[in-house]
């Protein structure tokens, strides 16, 4: 990790995206579920709203990325998208990565209810560790629009035969403390 930093994304870093996108599929197709498809267009236009954190090397090889989706009007984000390249998993870049993300989803929508879908133990851990629980999926955002980027997954057919209320993946949410103010009367 001393040779990698981890930050918020740049303009300058969407020369990435082909890569990452294409290191998605591949991930996703090698443990037969996980993170959906998505092309680089959709990466570059995360980056350009401030919405991404990559990992890179101090010579600006890329190693890792993730992003914020917004729905239900702010509701809840979703931190999506978290890949590792192959030749720097196991060395806490993903956990590096997942706290930046979480960080700036909380400063971006510090009332949004985040959330993570996943079929992966060392998410579901880092999802723990930053206070998120397992919820079932009718606690999280029912748009179609959400349920149409899970379509490239390898087990999307169970999740639309369960009618998007369960699949492999496990929903996890974090819920920001509601701070009550008492006024003395």
């Amino acid at each position: 990790m001393k040779n990698i930093i981890v930050r918020y994304a740049r303009d300058e870093d969407s020369v990435f995206t082909d890569t990452i996108a294409k290191e998605m599929e591949a991930s996703a197709i090698k443990r037969g579920s996980g993170i959906a498809r998505r092309p680089p267009s959709t990466l570059v236009k995360k980056i350009k709203e401030g919405k991404a954190v990559i990992a890179v090397t101090r010579s600006n090889e890329w190693v890792g990325f993730s992003y914020i989706e917004v729905w239900a009007k702010g509701e809840f984000v979703s931190n999506s998208g978290l890949i590792v390249a192959p030749a720097y998993r196991g060395h806490g870049v993903a956990k590096a990565i997942k706290e930046k993300i979480f960080k700036l989803s909380r400063r971006l929508y510090p009332r949004a209810k985040v959330f993570s879908i996943t079929t992966g133990l060392a998410i579901m851990k880092m999802n723990t560790e930053l206070g998120f629980r397992p919820v079932t999926f009718h606690e999280i955002p029912k748009e179609k629009a959400f349920w149409k980027g899970c379509k490239s997954c390898v087990n999307y057919d169970i999740l639309t035969r369960k009618h998007c209320k369960n699949c492999l993946c496990t929903a996890m949410l974090y819920e920001p403390v509601k701070k009550v103010l008492l006024q003395a009367t």
